[in-house]
């Protein structure tokens, strides 16, 4: 909701959500930390987490819970909270121009499969242990000077190196949303937070395309962005249509990066075979390379 509301018009708050709390060194200069706690069960590792953020200096707001069920209230508080974001920040809290983006570009792509049955034509920037690397020709052109070699770790490794003070870096995986995928992506993030001091965020696709969607392109150019797909193991025919489940998933994700480039944003495409935890675990290896 936050994201969705108050990223738009080159501005916007950057909610972090599932980023287990670390130590204070690992913050850059950018956060401020809500802890919302229940009082009559609180837990002694998240307090002590707290403390010693405030101890560091780090801004942080409490909201205690005397009761599960007062967490009603806080719906109601931050849908009020991002209305009064979207009035000091100067842009309208309550529409969403850039989610209707994706849906053109979307649109687009799947009119064209239908016409033609044949998908656009793409060339890997950088291909190694069944990981294939895409991107723009801007973002390729500024990746290729700054690496090292053309291998999947000297490229993530100079697309990670974007990141600066401010910034803040999305994993937007466009794979089966499931424990086991989660758990490799989160450590990807935290590997990335811990290095590099940003904040972090991950999204499965489609689904975030209507929250933090809007905030990555309508939002302050201010994200460095890793996009993964993959084969569909197993693909199912829509009815009605030309194209199956696992093509409409491509032409969202190939119409979210377009947009995303269109806005000029700092953006790369990883994608992996059939074997989708096999190349997650790849990834998160090849990142942790790159991030030595």
């Amino acid at each position: 909701m936050i994201a969705e509301s108050t990223g738009k018009s080159g501005k916007g708050l950057v909610p972090i959500d599932a980023e287990k709390l670390g130590p204070p060194e690992v913050y850059g200069d950018d956060r401020l930390f809500v802890y919302v706690r229940l009082a009559t069960d609180p837990c002694k590792d998240q307090d002590a987490g707290i403390a010693a953020l405030e101890k560091a200096g780090r801004p942080v707001a409490r909201i205690e819970l005397d009761d599960k069920r007062e967490i009603g209230q806080e719906f109601f508080r931050w849908e009020v909270a991002a209305a009064v974001a979207g009035s000091i920040l100067g842009i309208n809290a309550f529409n969403q121009p850039d989610v209707e983006a994706s849906k053109i570009k979307t649109r687009e792509l799947s009119a064209a499969y239908a016409e033609t049955g044949k998908l656009p034509v793409e060339h890997p920037l950088a291909t190694g242990n069944g990981l294939n690397l895409f991107t723009d020709s801007k973002n390729a052109e500024a990746l290729t000077k700054a690496a090292s070699s053309t291998t999947p770790e000297a490229i993530l490794a100079a697309h990670l190196a974007r990141l600066a003070a401010g910034d803040y870096f999305t994993i937007s995986a466009y794979v089966e949303m499931n424990d086991a995928n989660a758990e490799t992506l989160q450590e990807i993030r935290h590997a990335v937070r811990d290095k590099k001091r940003v904040a972090t965020t991950l999204g499965f696709g489609p689904r975030f395309l209507h929250s933090t969607g809007q905030l990555h392109k309508g939002g302050p150019n201010e994200g460095v962005f890793l996009q993964i797909t993959s084969d569909d193991a197993e693909d199912l025919a829509i009815p009605g249509e030309k194209y199956t489940f696992g093509l409409l998933k491509n032409f969202q994700s190939q119409g979210d990066f377009a947009v995303l480039v269109e806005r000029d944003r700092r953006a790369l495409r990883v994608h992996l075979g059939k074997d989708v935890a096999a190349g997650l675990a790849t990834l998160r290896e090849t990142i942790a390379k790159a991030l030595a």
